[in-house]
């Protein structure tokens, strides 16, 4: 016989590793889209390819450029990939969360206005990072605790 060793309510509430990987990998998806959307990404003529000079920022708040905008895109696709299977799910947010925190750092230890911001960031990124990156570690760890569970579980006699 083998009992699970916590409830699963959160599958009440229609989240799982798969629910939560796609959605999240849609939204990267969107926020890489509109970033290539003038209106609502603001000071569109001011994109660069790359560097802390590109001028648009998304919502007229988040400074973009192509480079971001495809780094978005890509995550978004990895994102959707990833949630087909529980593990690779848990592993997307997981990961994914472990990158936005390390990109949270490094946010805050280069200098805004030198060669090493070339994605770019500006601090509005920076906390939308660190919230981005906490929240997806705890959502792997929360909505991942089913899968451990399952590779963990032995019977009892």
């Amino acid at each position: 016989m083998t009992t699970a060793s916590h409830p699963t309510h959160h599958h009440a509430m229609g989240l799982s590793l798969h629910n939560t990987a796609m959605a999240l990998g849609a939204v990267f998806l969107l926020v890489g889209v509109l970033g290539f959307i003038p209106g609502i990404t603001t000071n569109y003529g001011a994109m660069s390819f790359a560097g802390h000079d590109s001028g648009a920022m998304l919502l007229g708040v988040f400074q973009v450029s192509v480079l971001h905008n495809i780094v978005h895109l890509l995550f978004g696709v990895a994102g959707i990939a990833m949630a087909r299977s529980d593990r690779m799910a848990r592993n997307f947010l997981l990961g994914g969360g472990i990158v936005y925190v390390l990109l949270w750092i490094y946010g805050l230890v280069i200098d805004m206005e030198g060669a090493a911001n070339f994605v770019p960031f500006n601090t509005a990124d920076n906390w939308l990072h660190l919230i981005l990156g906490v929240a997806m570690i705890g959502l792997g760890l929360w909505l991942g605790r089913d899968v451990m569970d399952r590779t963990t579980r032995r019977s009892v006699p």
